[in-house]
């Protein structure tokens, strides 16, 4: 019963107040400590493929790990004083977990610039969320790039760690968030990490095949509820769930494709490089500003839906 009120208050809080300012945060504690970690390994380890190799499947051991008897340590200690001191510590371990509100704050901005007609603020702001280069593209790259990032990360950044968090409580939710934290900090098939990300990437992978499949059937449910196409977002997401290089991306960009009538996906380029990737959706209609709010409504609604899912889940396994 503790976990069910820690994730309904944590989502909740997440909802009002998003990660606001001044307040130390989770990530940046875990990007710091994979910053370290990398910098040690690659110098203990030979800078050879195996060596590298070896390197990252001791970093993608360790972080999750640690962020794991973090939570559990905090928790565990809380308790010593009191058991509403673990339950406000469960709360506000499970709400940095969760990005919803920021993400969505974040992608607004670049609908903001868009519509102001103001092309070099939307790359930067879009910059801040996506991993591709943006210095030359036009406004309906900028735009395909907030909705896909809205459509991935809606599943990276809420849905799946609020099912870690209704399953294992705060410590698994961060025992997630770390493994997602090394993945996009390691996680490139570029000539620095194309060996020592690659044991991050692939538990990566591992940890969001599940709740990336949940997600994508959630945001089917969601079109329908938003007043979108329903219909076509289910028909794309059966057909292009898997048109991506991540086993997992696609499973939620391919319903907000179908659902919005417009295609995603392509090819883009990352540090300098051109990567060749497949589409989802078809080309029915030019992407526009609006199709970011469009897909921030699903976003909403679909996390929405996963909570009671979760909460109703984690309920029927405490009667039955």
């Amino acid at each position: 019963m503790e976990i069910l009120a820690a994730s309904a208050a944590a989502y909740a809080l997440d909802v009002i107040f998003g990660d606001p300012a001044g307040i130390p945060h989770i990530i940046i504690g875990l990007g710091k400590l994979i910053a370290a970690l990398e910098k040690l390994l690659r110098a203990v380890f030979p800078k050879t493929k195996g060596g590298e190799l070896c390197a990252g499947v001791l970093l993608a051991a360790l972080t999750p790990a640690v962020a794991f008897g973090a939570g559990w340590g905090v928790l565990y200690l809380c308790g010593l004083v009191g058991p509403w001191l673990r339950f406000a510590a469960e709360v506000f371990l499970g709400w940095q977990c969760l990005a919803q509100k920021s993400l969505a704050d974040s992608c607004r901005l670049v609908y903001d610039a868009l519509e102001s007609g103001d092309i070099v603020r939307s790359r930067e702001m879009v910059g801040r969320v996506v991993g591709r280069d943006t210095a030359e593209l036009d406004a309906a790259e900028v735009t395909r790039a907030a909705v896909e990032t809205v459509a991935e990360n809606a599943s990276d950044g809420e849905i799946a760690p609020m099912i870690y968090l209704a399953v294992g409580g705060a410590p698994l939710a961060m025992l997630y968030k770390a493994i997602n934290t090394m993945d996009s900090m390691v996680g490139y098939k570029n000539d620095r990490y194309i060996y020592f990300g690659r044991a991050a990437a692939k538990l990566d992978d591992l940890a969001n095949l599940i709740p990336a499949r949940v997600s994508g059937l959630l945001f089917v449910v969601s079109a329908s509820i938003c007043g979108f196409d329903g219909k076509n977002a289910w028909r794309i997401f059966k057909r292009d769930r898997y048109n991506h290089l991540s086993p997992n991306s696609a499973q939620t960009e391919s319903p907000v494709a179908g659902a919005l009538h417009i295609q995603l996906g392509g090819s883009h380029n990352y540090f300098g490089k051109l990567v060749i990737k497949p589409t989802q959706g078809d080309d029915d209609r030019p992407v526009e500003p609006q199709d970011i709010i469009r897909t921030i409504r699903m976003m909403n609604c679909a996390s929405v839906l996963a909570l009671i899912l979760c909460l109703a889940v984690r309920a029927a396994a405490l009667i039955f």
